[in-house]
């Protein structure tokens, strides 16, 4: 997969180190000279210097060719405008980091729908601690290239899960109806506005993209 980040905070080297180690293609977008010259000696991935809010820079990272645009700026107006930019100039799928939880009803309302809040994240992770919830346990059985895809169904011509015709190395493991947790198998019967929730392997993740818009899956 192809991924670029909006600026080289701690949070972009850290997950971008993570899709390197992966053989992931990574480009880093920052507006301090300074820092990419730092990092490229530690870094082995693309750079592009420049204010990553900008159209013609963002054109140049290649929106046609990205599967993921990180906003992971330290300032959140600053991913917020440059994920309008990227969302505008086609890019696939935009994640938005802001920290200020107010600014995410607002980010909902522009229509980024891949918004993060750090804060938020962390803090529902150690109160579910307190209650001996691990949300993370997922993590020892979904491991290396094995990815989650979930979406709703909108097409009406589809009644069962064989009728998906889902890439090799894919199955649908669950359905959501109406809230309700339901087994799949693969004569199983869907109905329109079912969450089917796929397991798969990480390079089918773009084709089920292209059919599917992707949901994002809360815990």
């Amino acid at each position: 997969m192809r991924i670029v980040f909006i600026g080289a905070s701690e949070l972009t080297r850290r997950t971008a180190q993570l899709l390197l180690d992966l053989h992931h293609d990574v480009i880093i977008i920052e507006r301090d000279r300074q820092t990419i010259t730092d990092l490229q000696d530690a870094m082995d991935c693309g750079f592009l210097y420049g204010d990553g809010s900008k159209p013609a820079l963002l054109r140049e990272a290649g929106p046609k060719q990205t599967d993921l645009l990180f906003c992971l700026t330290d300032d959140d107006h600053t991913n917020m405008i440059a994920s309008l930019v990227g969302r505008s100039l086609g890019f696939r799928r935009v994640i938005t980091r802001v920290e200020d939880p107010e600014l995410e009803t607002i980010c909902q309302e522009l229509g980024l729908k891949d918004t993060i809040i750090p804060s938020l994240t962390i803090s529902r992770y150690l109160a579910d601690m307190t209650q001996g919830i691990n949300v993370w346990e997922l993590s020892t059985a979904i491991k290396n290239e094995a990815r989650f895809f979930a979406f709703v169904i909108s097409d009406e011509s589809i009644h069962c899960v064989s009728d998906l015709n889902l890439p090799p190395e894919s199955k649908v493991v669950c359905l959501y109806r109406e809230g309700e947790f339901l087994l799949a198998e693969n004569d199983s019967k869907i109905q329109n506005k079912d969450e089917v929730v796929i397991l798969t392997h990480s390079r089918n993740l773009r084709a089920l993209g292209e059919r599917w818009e992707p949901l994002q899956l809360k815990k």
